[in-house]
């Protein structure tokens, strides 16, 4: 099977430097010592103890979500055998002790895995970011942190666009881009370990005669290593895959999107077209597939040159009140 290719590296910038060079580009960019200058990173450096001792200033007494699994996972975050149900079990807990427990199996081989997820900073850690922080332009991003020790992450995608950065540990990111979906055998997409579709794939011992596609995906596979300090952009719709390497793992993030705030998540249209559109006969789904192509995925300026501008409605440019009367339409008809 083919190794993954290194991603583009820039180095020498500073969390003020970034511009759309790098936050809008469309494949990853890995950015060396972007935040090495943080607080955080350099407590990190210092041992995984100065790291925590960091954590615990802005410590709130806050509650956060954590997902907890035995030795046996191996870190791998996923389903049960049967895909019914998760291999894990999510508590709701006080960050201080989510630390305690991370310090506690530290330097055990065989440790239970422990992940705190997608937490708001803000709100878990007020304060943090005045010392940790990166300036994006004035880009209304959420700012959040993941804790945990050695953690699998299945390869999943995010809408927005996303700056990773390390504060602490090493992590190992394997990207792909969005037009391999069907080679990484994705599974449900309602039912999910953590609100993203997943590849089914063990990256580690990948299983090719289950999955013998994932051979191909791998040949635009894209990889980094990442040390506390640097960072990664990784573009809206990018599938990825993320390993924490050692026993105490802290990493920032921003997601941002470059839609205006009104628009659904496309999630919604994927998943009413599976109900409405996919068991078609074949004939009409392909003339439905045109309406699509004209309406939505090749529209432009002559799409609705023919109707008077005042009379395009949907057609025309939308705005928040607009798409807010388009939900209601939508959601009337869909209680019928």
């Amino acid at each position: 099977m083919p190794a993954a290719r290194a991603i583009r590296e820039v180095a020498g910038l500073s969390p003020r430097d970034l511009g759309p060079g790098i936050l809008e580009a469309t494949e990853p960019v890995v950015l060396r010592g972007l935040v090495a200058s943080w607080p955080m990173v350099a407590a990190a450096r210092e041992s995984p103890g100065a790291a925590d001792a960091y954590l615990r200033r802005w410590y709130r007494d806050a509650t956060v979500t954590a997902m907890l699994g035995t030795p046996e996972i191996e870190g791998r975050f996923f389903y049960n055998e049967d895909l019914s149900g998760f291999n894990f079990a999510p508590v709701r807990v006080r960050i201080d002790k989510v630390l305690d427990e991370l310090a506690r199996y530290r330097d055990t081989d065989k440790a239970p895995a422990i992940y705190v997820g997608s937490t708001t900073i803000d709100t878990a850690l007020p304060g943090f970011r005045a010392e940790n922080d990166v300036d994006l332009g004035g880009r209304d991003a959420l700012a959040s942190i993941w804790i945990g020790n050695r953690t699998r992450i299945a390869a999943h995608y995010d809408l927005p666009d996303n700056l990773a950065c390390i504060a602490a540990g090493r992590r190992r990111f394997t990207l792909f881009p969005p037009q391999q979906v069907g080679n990484l055998y994705i599974g449900p997409l309602d039912f999910t370990p953590a609100g993203q579709a997943i590849s089914l794939v063990d990256f580690l011992q990948p299983d090719l005669e289950r999955f013998p596609r994932f051979a191909q995906a791998m040949e635009h596979a894209l990889s980094a290593d990442l040390e506390p300090g640097d960072a990664l952009f990784i573009p809206s719709m990018w599938w990825h895959h993320i390993q924490a390497l050692d026993a105490f793992n802290v990493l920032v993030n921003y997601w941002w999107r470059r839609s205006p705030e009104y628009m659904d998540t496309p999630t919604n249209a994927l998943m009413h077209a599976l109900m409405t559109v996919r068991d078609l006969p074949p004939e009409q789904r392909q003339a439905w597939q045109e309406l699509f192509r004209h309406y939505v995925f090749e529209a432009d300026d002559s799409t609705s040159a023919h109707i008077p501008e005042a009379a395009r409605r949907i057609l025309g440019p939308l705005d928040g009140d607009a798409v807010r009367g388009i939900r209601a339409q939508l959601l009337k008809r869909m209680n019928r």
